[in-house]
């Protein structure tokens, strides 16, 4: 059988019984999740960055918050934000299942914005999105105001289920991505920015 290079890349760093469990719970909510491919470079992330404070804006399941937490520091605390109760619970059920030190974690459920707009300057070494597209401008300018130099801001799921880079799809969703996008890579001073196919794909900005 001959696997696509894409398909490959994304079974590459198999996921754990743990992650395997919480993604599942995660589909019967319809929770919007980092895939296998996108959570194992996440990790690779959070540990190039030798990341001490993460935020992660979605917490869905919880699978995306295994990974960074992974390639975090021993000593370091994901902050992770979600507007669904239902999220939090069953990524709580994810962090007791990897036994997790609860130290290690906040979980904070409230509107995301709101809670965007309490958070420390420059206090973080990763900010991953993988939540309403339509809060993405308010978002960039929040991440990089939490961001230290250095600090890297990921929207998850970019390619909006490979609508973003098709012209004629307009639903606001999508052209919320897709000006994201183009916003980000437009500014220069404050950003150094790329675009990887993992997942459903994963925009990166390196704050400047």
């Amino acid at each position: 059988m001959n696997i696509s290079p894409h398909s490959y890349a994304e079974t590459f760093i198999a996921e754990d019984a743990v992650k395997i469990a919480a993604r599942a719970r995660g589909h019967e909510l319809g929770t919007v999740d980092a895939s296998q491919g996108a959570g194992a470079y996440l990790r690779h992330l959070a540990h190039q960055l030798n990341a001490q404070s993460v935020v992660e804006i979605g917490t869905g399941s919880g699978v995306g918050s295994l990974w960074i937490l992974e390639g975090m520091i021993a000593s370091g605390t994901l902050t992770s934000i979600d507007d669904e109760m239902e999220h939090t619970s069953i990524a709580k059920l994810a962090m007791a299942d990897a036994e997790i030190a609860q130290s290690r974690y906040r979980f904070i459920t409230n509107s995301v914005m709101d809670v965007m707009t309490k958070l420390t300057d420059r206090a973080y070494d990763l900010v991953v999105y993988r939540h309403n597209s339509e809060d993405l401008s308010f978002a960039i300018s929040e991440a990089h105001r939490i961001l230290r130099s250095g600090g890297v801001f990921v929207i998850d799921n970019f390619f909006g289920g490979s609508k973003v880079q098709d012209p004629a799809q307009r639903d606001p969703k999508t052209i919320a991505l897709r000006e994201a996008g183009k916003a980000i890579k437009a500014d220069t001073e404050s950003w150094v920015s790329s675009l990887i196919p993992t997942g459903d794909g994963l925009l990166l900005a390196t704050k400047l």
